[in-house]
């Protein structure tokens, strides 16, 4: 009897926003029995989009699991949201799963985002069969879908051709038999004629599937060149070998809404695609192994937390090696802590099932209420530790100012966002030291908006969200020698401080730099360290637009004292003093940030995109195309891309995506330096 382990399938399914992984995953669970009717996205009703923000926009915002049984053999199904906003998280996810399903829709093809997902999965060298979804749209091109996979460098395996009867998909043959099935009610199928329309293209898909196949593999390649041809269970073998190694990509048709090719979808999973103990051995950061051995000693990864409203918080555990029931004691390799996992859980969607039986390498199971567990960690055998990299990720695109529609709320606001970060790890919170700003960074502004909604709904918190300011700089040309002096008296002991400081301006991206020149005592050295504290605290709160100033040199040079009423405050005030003189004197400048943008759009959207960027003020780098994607680098003010996300997706008809980081500072035209400094003034009057 086989192991069940061997017969186990993992897998994740891959694509972009909108071509139909959530309806995809809908039918294989249908077709499994795992649900007794399809949902659909557009009713609200699908298993994986349960979230109330989720129906209510249509699309998956959180990865969603799925466990079924087809033909006794396990299946545990990973349904990644392709919405840029949402996938930040996807090389984490990847870790959780030993292959893809990965979906293109057969109106548009391969589009921009389809690359970088694709090179996310070939990174983490995972086996890939690729569905080409929505056959059953008016301007469905199935060639057009099939040739785009050259453009990824994928070595393609056509497996099906569809056939259509005027604009209605009605069946495919099957390339390696030359069958032809044609679909009838709930998914099932019943062979028919070939028709006449598309018998060349199945012969040419044939003769090159055929090729591929025997190319993928050394045996079968002498074997073909002998005999000219190769037996159907060769094709099936060499087909699983090249599939699993990822030599070869096989692509098969459906239409997840009518229920058309699910079964055929099903049986490629289970055939081509690898069991977990067939995957190469897992690596730590020392480059130790651990081999995916359901014997071996015990190792879990967490690739994702959830938010249960009746069980708390789930931790989405992928079972690396070993084999575990409930009520297991395991070490948390982060934390150094014992972790007891209670019960098992098998999720589909939100359903929770007891899991009764031990599970091995591969097998996804939710743990309620672990104490200090978070995403990234890995969890093993105390006795033999072994710790899964935590993928790096990518850095947050956008971020926003949160305040609370009560005032003094800013705390409860605080934790409720903070509580959110355990489930999404593509959200930062921080606080702006400048301002007391509460602020969120992610993804994009719908990440930012839905994560904000979703802590309405669950922590009854009312939260405003504004655009933040943006971090100017401020700096200093030229050089003067200015004195501050702070001398108060008012009856007993008064307060003296004295110093004389030059002050210049320093090349960008120097800092701050403080220079003690004081000879013969003229100011006691306990003072010294004051007169500083007192120029930098003044430095942090600017002079033309309450930003920090930056990039210049302070020598003290001369001063004088008192030897009763000399304080250090009276000197931190002195240096103060002396800072706000040399700023009224040197005409300070204003420095705005710079970000480094880099755009993938598709070619014919570069000269819109171009032309955006220069309306704001950005400059291009350069451009370089390849495969029908633009990606243009540019470096643009950060003040004109605050928002850029939702502007790319309407130039771009969605097909477009950006990353951003800070690239330097430069001096801000004078028309921004008014509206800055002006925003400052009316602030300060307001208050």
């Amino acid at each position: 009897m086989s192991n069940p382990v061997d017969t186990q399938r993992t897998y994740a399914l891959v694509g972009t926003g909108g071509c139909g992984k959530t309806s995809l995953a809908e039918m294989l669970l249908f077709n499994s029995g795992a649900l007794t009717r399809m949902g659909a996205i557009e009713d609200g009703t699908s298993c994986l989009d349960y979230e109330p923000e989720e129906v209510r926009r249509r699309g998956s915002i959180q990865p969603a699991v799925a466990t079924c049984l087809w033909n006794k053999n396990r299946h545990f199904m990973l349904d990644i949201p392709g919405d840029g906003n949402f996938t930040g998280d996807m090389e984490c996810l990847l870790k959780g799963v030993d292959s893809v399903v990965f979906v293109l829709d057969a109106v548009d093809g391969v589009r921009p985002l389809t690359k970088k997902f694709w090179n996310l999965v070939r990174a983490e060298n995972l086996p890939a069969i690729f569905v080409i979804n929505k056959m059953d749209r008016d301007r469905a091109d199935f060639q057009m879908a099939f040739d785009g996979l050259a453009t990824l460098g994928v070595k393609a395996v056509a497996l099906q051709v569809p056939v259509r009867e005027g604009e209605a998909f009605t069946g495919y043959v099957d390339v390696l038999t030359g069958k032809a099935y044609a679909f009838g009610d709930n998914g099932a199928v019943s062979e028919c004629e070939v028709p006449a329309d598309v018998a060349d293209d199945v012969s040419l898909l044939h003769d090159l599937t055929v090729e591929n196949i025997a190319e993928s593999d050394e045996e079968l390649m002498e074997k073909y060149l002998e005999e000219g041809s190769l037996s159907l269970e060769d094709l099936q073998t060499g087909l699983r070998k090249g599939t699993v190694t990822g030599e070869l990509c096989p692509v098969l048709v459906c239409s997840s809404l009518e229920n058309k090719g699910g079964v055929a979808v099903l049986e490629a999973i289970q055939a081509l695609l690898p069991a977990a103990t067939e995957r190469p051995a897992f690596v730590d950061a020392q480059g130790q192994e651990r081999a995916p051995d359901p014997e071996g000693p015990v190792a879990g990864f967490v690739f994702k937390t959830l938010a249960d409203p009746f069980s708390g918080q789930l931790s989405l555990v992928r079972i690396l090696s070993g084999t575990i029931s409930g009520d297991v004691t395991l070490k948390n390799m982060r934390s150094g802590e014992n972790e007891r996992l209670g019960s098992l859980l098998f999720l589909t969607g939100k359903t929770q099932t007891p899991c009764k039986e031990p599970v091995g390498p591969g097998a996804i199971v939710a743990v309620a209420k672990l104490k200090n567990t978070r995403t990234g960690d890995s969890l093993c055998d105390e006795k033999q530790p072994f710790a899964l990299p935590m993928p790096k990720l990518p850095p947050q695109l956008i971020t926003y100012a949160l305040a609370p529609k009560e005032k003094g709320d800013e705390d409860k606001v605080y934790s409720a966002i903070q509580r959110l970060l355990d489930e999404d790890i593509t959200l930062r919170l921080a606080r702006d030291e400048e301002n007391g700003d509460i602020l969120l960074s992610g993804m994009g502004q719908l990440h930012i908006e839905l994560s904000v909604e979703k802590a309405k709904r669950r922590f009854k918190v009312d939260i405003n969200l504004k655009t933040p300011k943006v971090p100017y700089r401020e700096t200093v040309r030229g050089k003067v020698q200015v004195q501050g002096r702070h001398k108060k008296q008012s009856g007993g002991r008064g307060q003296f401080g004295d110093c004389w400081i030059e002050m210049e301006g320093l090349p960008r991206g120097s800092g701050y730099v403080f220079e003690d020149a004081i000879v013969g005592g003229v100011i006691p050295r306990q003072y010294i360290p004051a007169i500083d504290k007192g120029i930098q605290e003044a430095a942090a709160r600017g002079f033309l637009a309450g930003c920090q100033v930056v990039d210049f040199r302070v020598k003290v040079y001369d001063g004088s004292y008192h030897t009763v009423d000399s304080s250090e405050m009276a000197f931190k005030v002195a240096g103060s003093l002396a800072f706000k003189k040399a700023m009224e004197s040197l005409k300070p400048v204003l420095l705005e940030p710079i970000v480094l943008l880099t755009v993938s759009v598709p070619d014919e959207c570069m000269g819109d995109v171009i032309g955006d960027l220069s309306s704001r003020r950005g400059k291009v780098l350069g451009s370089d195309s390849a495969a029908g994607v633009t990606e243009i680098k540019a470096h643009v003010p950060m003040s004109e891309v605050l928002r850029y996300a939702p502007d790319l997706r309407s130039m771009t008809a969605g097909q477009g995506f950006f990353t951003m980081e800070f690239a330097h500072y430069e001096e801000a035209p004078q028309p921004v330096a008014d509206k800055v400094i002006a925003e400052h003034q009316k602030a300060v009057a307001g208050e």
